[in-house]
This record gives structure tokens, C-alpha cells and sequence, in this order.
């Protein structure tokens, strides 16, 4: 495993501190330490790339990278909103279980039409039990939703998706053209100035653009007016300043690619094609030839559901995880990971693929483009040991939290202490988590 992502990254050395793992049938814990530990590896590597002395010591402390893998923000006097649209859960149909996801309104109407039920969830799990579950994710995301059958680990490995999957390589590299802008990296700051254009939903996407901003990257996440993630965005957006922006308006092209035209990093979680139809892919590498661009889907970049809707919850259906945790914990519904992993793995992979483009670009080769996918990561999960030895986690305590307080546009929260520890760069944000659109849509 190890071996696949220092082939992935290139990244070198870090080493490992702390106790606990969450209890789970696959090696969740390992899986942060691994996504965790290759952000700070090439934190480190592009610090020597850029000449701003020796490749400094790495570590990654196993207890803080589990639970960064929950939720990092703890309110102090005033509640999160919650994570879970009223109708988003696990039903089961006729001949299995299928998971439904609408917190997005759009996705919440498409289910409802196809089931012809009033958004209330015992008139959503009656109308599920008159379907079979394959027919019915078919005809969910046939009109534009987003659901998942669950289904074992063989049949998603004998099923074509599962199969192009497997073939793809954990971070799928192209080269670019063009050279790469300097920007004023210090030692301690080292992707200070560097600007990133973040185009990212909930979650993997929102933790990439979170984490390069944790190491001083300008970053500025844009949204439509009417997008909302009321139970996620104080979670992922310290550092970031956050604006809106119609990207199906003429004058909402217009400023997006003059913002393009000069960012350093894109950083986008469209499915496979619909960024294209905004912007031409000749006009963006018209506008930005040596920008380095990372963009994420859920179900792969190949086969025949490269284009699906996806998100965690779904692909652990997908993939044969709910139906492996299931028999695991001897429980007669599926069974998730304890924490989003597959989100928040992806979403370090995601930034080291920039770090390491970073480096790469500073050493004098072309930039490089990079692409991962959700259910890549999650064949690189079932395939870790498990993490049976350590202490169990349950949750965060005083002391695992940073004493200063994080004042967003929420209220005072306080935040995990970073589980990621570069010597003489330490992770913080210099901004605290804001409201989306809270911001102009222009680089400083």
C-alpha cells in the first residue's frame, strides 16, 4: 500500500507518532495516517525543491489523523447544523438495500419522483419495498439523482464499473505545458501566495483546498448563489475566502476565466466531462497552460459510470464496504465506515497530487494535471491491514483540540490540534472558517 503511494506522489520519508484507531472491518485509521503522511512528505520535498533549505523532518500523530477523518470543529455555545437531509438513509427494497442521497434538493426531488411520495420517510421506505434496489438506483439516477444499490465486493468487482476501477491507477498523471509561476514561498509558508481556484462540494475536494490552505495557499472556493452545505461548510472552509459566482452566465464566464488566467492550481470536483461544457477545454488550457489542475469524481474515470453522481456514503455501497462491515459487525442492515474515509483520503491525496505537481514544476519539468476518484481510494482501503492492535477511538477529548479559539462566522469553535507536523512549517490557517459567498470573487 505504502509502496503504491510513494509511486503515486514521489514523496519521501515521514514517520508515525501516536496511539488509536477507529474500530471498523477495514483499516481506516491506516488509511488517514497514509493520506496524512503523504501531504506532509511532499510539504517537505517541495520545501528542498524550492531551495529554502534542508527537506525538513515529517510526522504524522495516528490518533489526530483518525479523527481529523470525523470532524475537526467543535462550536462552543451554538450547534452545527445537521449533516443529513430527513430523507437521506439505507432502505431496503425488495430482493436488498439501497442508499438514497438527497441533500441536495435536486437529488431529494428526483427520489421522490420516482417513488411518488411526499418527502417523509416512512412513505419513502414503503414505496422502496415494492422496488428491486438495482432497478430502482437505475431509475433514480436515470432522473438525475443520486442513489446505490449495495452490493457484495465480488459482484462490484465482476461488475464493469468495479473492474475499470481496479485498472486505474490510484492518481492518474498528464502532462501540461507552459511554466509555472513563482510565488513568494518561505519555509515556514511555503505555498504563501501561491492562488488556488477551488470548484469543490462536499467533501473530499473542500479537504484538499482546506489542507493547502493549512500550509498558506490563497485560496478562493466558488460557488453558485444558490448552493448550500449548511452541515459541512464550517467544517472545510478556514483559510479560504469563499464567493459566488454563475458559471452559466455570460458575465459569469467572463470573470471566471480571468480568474483562471491567473491562478496557479484548479482544483474541481465535476464529473468527468461537465466542467468541459462550462469551459472549453481549449479555452482553459488557452487561458492557463501551466496551471496545475486536480479534479475528482466519485465512481472513476473509466467504465460505464464514469459520469455518475457520487458521493462516500454511495461508493462504500457500491464498492462491497457497507455489505463486508455488515457481516463484520453481525448487524442486519449495512454497515459503514465509522467515519466519510473515503472523502477525506481522497481529499489529502488530492492536495499531496498538487504539492508534488508543485515540486515537480519547480525542479524544471512540465506541470502536471493529476485525477483521482473515490472508489480508486476505496479499493486502496480494502486492500490495507486492518488496525486491530490499537487503542479504540471513540471521539475527541480537551486535549486533543488546539487552545485557541477559531472565531467563524458561526460563532467561537474550537479545532482539532493538525495531525500533520512538518518541523519549522506548522499547519495553521490564517483565516477562520467563513460563510460561502461572504467574499468578492477577485485574487487580493
Amino acid at each position: 500500500m505504502r509502496a503504491e503511494i510513494e509511486t503515486a506522489f514521489g514523496a519521501g520519508a515521514y514517520r508515525v507518532t501516536g496511539q488509536g484507531a477507529w474500530r471498523s472491518r477495514f483499516g481506516v485509521t491506516g488509511l488517514a495516517v497514509a493520506s496524512m503522511g503523504a501531504v506532509g512528505a511532499a510539504v517537505a520535498d517541495l520545501i528542498a525543491a524550492l531551495g529554502l533549505g534542508d527537506r525538513p523532518e515529517v510526522s504524522v500523530d495516528r490518533r489526530l489523523a483518525s479523527l481529523w477523518f470525523g470532524w475537526s470543529l467543535h462550536p462552543q455555545g451554538w450547534p452545527m447544523p445537521s449533516l443529513w437531509d430527513a430523507v437521506a438513509g439505507d432502505y431496503r427494497g425488495r430482493d436488498g438495500w439501497i442508499r438514497l442521497h438527497t441533500n441536495a434538493p435536486h437529488h431529494r426531488e428526483a427520489a421522490l419522483s420516482v417513488l411518488g411520495v411526499k418527502a417523509e420517510r416512512d412513505q419513502v421506505a414503503a414505496a422502496v419495498r415494492r422496488w428491486d434496489v438495482d432497478a430502482l438506483e437505475q431509475a433514480v439516477v436515470a432522473a438525475g439523482g443520486a442513489a446505490a444499490a449495495m452490493r457484495s465486493r465480488a459482484a462490484w468487482l465482476a461488475h464493469p464499473q468495479g473492474a475499470a476501477v481496479a485498472a486505474e491507477p490510484l492518481v492518474a498523471w498528464r502532462a501540461a505545458h507552459g511554466t509555472l509561476r513563482a510565488w513568494p514561498a518561505t519555509r515556514e509558508r511555503p505555498l504563501a501566495g501561491l492562488r488556488v481556484l477551488d470548484l469543490t462540494r462536499v467533501l473530499a475536494g473542500p479537504v484538499a483546498t482546506r489542507t493547502l490552505a493549512g500550509f498558506g495557499a490563497d485560496v478562493l472556493r466558488i460557488d453558485p448563489r444558490d448552493w448550500t452545505e449548511p452541515g459541512v461548510i464550517p467544517e472545510v472552509t478556514p483559510g479560504k475566502r469563499c464567493a459566488h459566482l454563475d458559471l452559466k452566465s455570460p458575465d459569469g464566464v467572463a470573470r471566471f476565466e480571468d480568474l483562471l488566467s491567473r491562478a496557479d492550481v484548479l482544483v474541481h470536483g465535476y464529473r468527468p466531462g461537465a466542467l468541459d461544457g462550462l469551459i472549453d477545454p481549449a479555452r482553459r488550457a488557452e487561458l492557463a497552460p501551466a496551471t496545475i489542475e486536480v479534479s475528482l469524481c466519485a465512481y472513476g474515470w473509466s467504465g460505464p459510470w464514469s459520469g455518475r453522481r457520487g458521493f462516500d456514503s454511495l461508493v462504500q455501497m457500491s464498492s462491497g464496504i457497507g455489505e463486508a462491515g455488515m457481516g463484520w459487525a453481525g448487524s442486519d442492515r449495512p454497515h459503514p465506515l465509522p467515519v466519510q474515509a473515503l472523502d477525506h483520503a481522497t481529499g489529502y491525496f488530492m492536495a499531496a497530487a498538487v504539492l508534488s505537481a508543485l515540486a515537480r514544476a519547480v525542479e524544471g519539468h512540465v506541470p502536471h494535471r493529476a485525477r483521482l476518484s473515490l472508489a480508486r481510494t476505496a479499493e486502496l482501503l480494502v486492500g490495507m491491514d486492518r488496525d486491530d492492535a490499537d487503542p479504540v477511538i471513540s471521539g475527541s477529548d480537551k486535549g486533543d483540540l488546539a487552545p485557541e479559539p477559531e472565531q467563524t462566522d458561526w460563532g467561537p469553535a474550537l479545532r482539532l490540534r493538525p495531525a500533520i507536523a512538518v518541523a519549522g512549517c506548522p499547519m495553521r490557517w490564517d483565516r477562520p472558517a467563513s460563510q460561502l459567498g461572504s467574499a468578492p470573487a477577485e485574487w487580493p
